[in-house]
C-alpha cells in the first residue's frame, strides 16, 4: 500500500474508531499511560530503509511493560520501511498496544511553508485520529542565529495557534517539543517565549527532560510553573558525559570522538540513574491531575532496548507511579 493509499483509508475509518476508542479510554484507564519512542530504533538500531524487525521492536516494548509508542519520521517512515495501515492495526491489537503519537516537523518560521505545513497536518491527524490518539508532538524548525531567534519564534507561533485550531477540529490537541540539538527552542527562556506567545486554549506543551537538561534549563520549576500546559512529554535521565571514545552503532553508524550527538546520547541515562528529579516532576503532574501520555525516549541503550527498557519501568513501577496513585 502506497502512502496515497494509506491515507485515503484513514480518512473512512478515522472517525467512528477514533470516538470509540476515546470513549472506552475515558470509562476506564489510568491517568498516565506508558509509552516508547521509535527513534531509538530509527536512528541507532536499525538501517535506513525495510527490511527492518519491526516487530521486534514491538515485542520489546509489550514485553517490557509499555502501553503503547510514540511514530516517528511521520510520513516517510511509512514508505522508508514497508508499513501499511493493515499491518499496523494487526501487529499493534495482536500485542494490546497503542498509538501515544507522533512526531511532527514543519519550517513554521517560513509562511510560505504554512500551506504545505497544514496540507502534511491533515494527514497526521487522520492517521492519528485513526488510532484513537489525540495528541500531536510538534517540533521547531532549525536553529537560526541567536539574533533572529525571536523573530523566527513570533512567526512559528504565530502559525502554531492557527495549527492548534486546525488539530482541534479533529479531536487532537499540538503541542511542542523543545530539542537541544539546533532546533528553534532549546533553552528555557526560549520556551517560556514559546508559551508565552501561543493561546493556552489553542496550542500546549510536549517537553522533552533530557533536552531541557542538556539546554541548562530549571526543570522542575517549569512543570510547577506550566503544568497545565502539558499534553505529553518524553522523560529521559540526564548526567553529561562528553564523548571521548569512537562509538559505533548496532546499525553500523559511527560517531566520532567530540561530536555533539555522540555527547548528547552517552548523557542519556536510564530512569534513575541521572541527574532529573522526576519525583518531583511526577508531584507537579498529580497537582494538576494530568491525564495522559509519558513517553520514555531513550536515545541510546548501551545494554540494549530490552534490558534498558526494563530498568525504566521498574524504577516507573518502584518509585513514580507510587506517587501519582
Amino acid at each position: 500500500m502506497t502512502r496515497r493509499q494509506l491515507l485515503a483509508c484513514l480518512g473512512a475509518k478515522a472517525a467512528s474508531l477514533g470516538i470509540v476508542r476515546q470513549n472506552l479510554e475515558a470509562l476506564a484507564g489510568p491517568n498516565i499511560r506508558w509509552a516508547v519512542s521509535m527513534f531509538l530504533w530509527t536512528s541507532t538500531q536499525w538501517p535506513d530503509r525495510a527490511p527492518v524487525p519491526f516487530t521486534d521492536m514491538l515485542d520489546v516494548i509489550k514485553d517490557t511493560g509499555f502501553d503503547g509508542l510514540r511514530f516517528v519520521g511521520w510520513p516517510q517512515a511509512l514508505d522508508r520501511y514497508g508499513l501499511t495501515l493493515p499491518f499496523l492495526d494487526r501487529e499493534f491489537s495482536k500485542r494490546g498496544l497503542r498509538l501515544a503519537t507522533l512526531s511532527f516537523h514543519g519550517d513554521a518560521h517560513n509562511p510560505e511553508r504554512h500551506a504545505a505545513i497544514d496540507k502534511e497536518a491533515h494527514g497526521a491527524c487522520e492517521f492519528l485520529k485513526h488510532f484513537g490518539a489525540t495528541e500531536m508532538v510538534v517540533f521547531s524548525p532549525k536553529r537560526p542565529n541567536k539574533v533572529l531567534v525571536r523573530e523566527y519564534l513570533r512567526v512559528a507561533c504565530d502559525y502554531y495557534n492557527r495549527l492548534g485550531d486546525l488539530c482541534a477540529k479533529y479531536g487532537i490537541r499540538a503541542g511542542l517539543h523543545n530539542h537541544s540539538q539546533g532546533q528553534l527552542v532549546e533553552s528555557q527562556d526560549e520556551v517560556e517565549l514559546m508559551l508565552r506567545l501561543t493561546d493556552p486554549t489553542r496550542f500546549h506543551w510536549a517537553p522533552d527532560t533530557v533536552h531541557l537538561y542538556m539546554a541548562g534549563c530549571d526543570i522542575p520549576a517549569l512543570f510547577d510553573r506550566y503544568a497545565k500546559r502539558l499534553i505529553c512529554m518524553d522523560f529521559i535521565d540526564g548526567k553529561y558525559e562528553f564523548q571521548r571514545e569512537r562509538m559505533r552503532l548496532p546499525n553500523g553508524k559511527v560517531e566520532e570522538p567530540g561530536s555533539q550527538n555522540g555527547t548528547f546520547m552517552l548523557s542519556n541515562r536510564d530512569l534513575g540513574d541521572g541527574e532529573i528529579d522526576f519525583p518531583h516532576l511526577i508531584r507537579a503532574l498529580k497537582r494538576v491531575d494530568y491525564k495522559g501520555w509519558i513517553v520514555v525516549d531513550d536515545h541510546y541503550t548501551p545494554l540494549g532496548p530490552r534490558q534498558d527498557f526494563t530498568r525504566s519501568m521498574k524504577y516507573i513501577r518502584d518509585t513514580l507511579s507510587p506517587i501519582y496513585s
